[in-house]
């Protein structure tokens, strides 16, 4: 009995081979590209014309870039979200919202079927399945590279055998670039005792020189970059992005904990990512009260732990949004960077809200706030729990 199936259609071998597959079984299949930012205008153009080669009935592109700004990128900007403090979550956290839309489109077609390209030993089948289980229903999940445990070969073989004679040879590496970061799997990266060489990396130095990078917030989120205003926070990344990727900065290796339980190791590069989140970073700490940054930190950890982890949809989700949100109200000003080939340094701020301008003193050089018998008292008083513990444990003096 035929059914109408969406594919999450990335023009990738699995997904290929999904929708070839399902067609040819007769089935009235559409592929479903959800963009949040890592197609080119080119790669989408390539990829409807496969779609419809492979025996699609419909082609669509969802762009959902500004949707995956809005609802959570922009919060993990506010908190600072690096995973293991290093992975910034990059297109880790873009397949939820891929997920999310390829839902909305199975429901408003009256899918019977969502099909996705996703093996049984990583992240992303949970990530699909557990947001097309909650926000689509009784719709069937299909994943044939997972149940049938498919080879390339066996993909390739099956499409070439049908007249689908695209070139899907097996690279030393595997890519998924994003809005947020490109990751890199395979290679070098299999052994634990080896980094990815230069030319795993798809962005390579093309300047030499140094420069200030100056990042522009208000409250909280991207206004201006070196000057330059941005009323889109997605373009105003891109150009950050584009200035950082030419110095190859944001380059890095993460071992990490799966869902699934077992360890993973992945290279990166995120220029964007790295410069606007130290830059958000060095601004909050002119900008923010002590407990403020702390409590901050707490649920940001959260945060990114769970949007990981696909649990985006956790009630407790926009709890933490609200407090992320709350904490940006002073957040405002320009943060400075000094970028050169391959990294760059933190130079200092330029706020209205920073409170290390106050009149009350200049950290080790005067204060005008109090006298010296007050902070003589002051720290004679913070000193009494520790007199008492030692007056009494005087064997435990260190």
């Amino acid at each position: 009995m035929s059914k109408k199936i969406v594919v999450a259609y990335s023009g990738g071998l699995d997904t290929s081979y999904t929708v070839m597959r399902l067609a040819q079984e007769g089935n009235e299949v559409h592929a479903v590209c959800a963009n949040t930012g890592g197609f080119s205008a080119e790669q989408l153009r390539q990829n409807e014309e496969n779609a419809y080669r492979l025996g699609a009935v419909k082609y669509a592109t969802l762009d959902v870039t500004q949707e995956y700004y809005e609802r959570s990128l922009r919060f993990m900007i506010f908190g600072n979200v690096l995973r293991n403090n290093c992975y910034p979550i990059s297109v880790s956290s873009e397949r939820i919202f891929q997920a999310l839309a390829i839902a909305r489109y199975a429901n408003e077609i009256g899918a019977d079927a969502i099909a996705h390209g996703s093996t049984g030993a990583g992240n992303d089948q949970i990530r699909f399945d557990m947001t097309f289980l909650v926000m689509a229903p009784g719709v069937e999940i299909i994943t044939l590279t997972r149940d049938e445990k498919l080879t390339r070969k066996e993909e390739v073989d099956y499409l070439n055998a049908h007249g689908f004679k695209a070139d899907f040879a097996k690279l030393k590496y595997s890519y998924n670039v994003g809005i947020w970061g490109t990751s890199i799997c395979g290679g070098e990266l299999l052994d634990a005792t080896q980094g990815l060489p230069e030319e795993a990396y798809l962005k390579h130095v093309t300047r030499q020189d140094e420069q200030l990078l100056r990042i522009t917030f208000k409250k909280g989120e991207i206004v201006a970059v070196n000057d330059e205003q941005f009323d889109d926070r997605v373009k105003a990344i891109q150009k950050i992005e584009e200035i950082g990727a030419s110095y190859a900065i944001g380059r890095d290796c993460n071992v990490g904990d799966t869902i699934i339980g077992i360890k993973g190791r992945v290279g990166f590069e995120a220029a964007a990512p790295k410069l606007i989140i130290e830059a958000h970073r060095l601004l909050e700490k002119s900008t923010l009260s002590k407990w403020q940054q702390y409590w901050k930190d707490q649920v940001s950890q959260w945060y990114g732990m769970f949007l990981h982890e696909s649990q985006y949809l956790e009630p407790v989700m926009p709890d933490i949004e609200a407090m992320l949100l709350s904490s940006q109200r002073n957040v405002n000003g320009t943060a400075i960077l000094r970028l050169r080939p391959y990294g760059f340094e933190t130079v200092g701020v330029d706020s209205v809200d920073d409170l290390t301008k106050s009149k009350l003193g200049e950290y080790g050089e005067t204060q005008t706030g109090w006298t010296a018998d007050e902070a003589k008292g002051f720290i004679k008083v913070l000193s009494t729990p520790l007199r008492v513990y030692y007056g009494i444990h005087k064997d435990e003096k260190r």
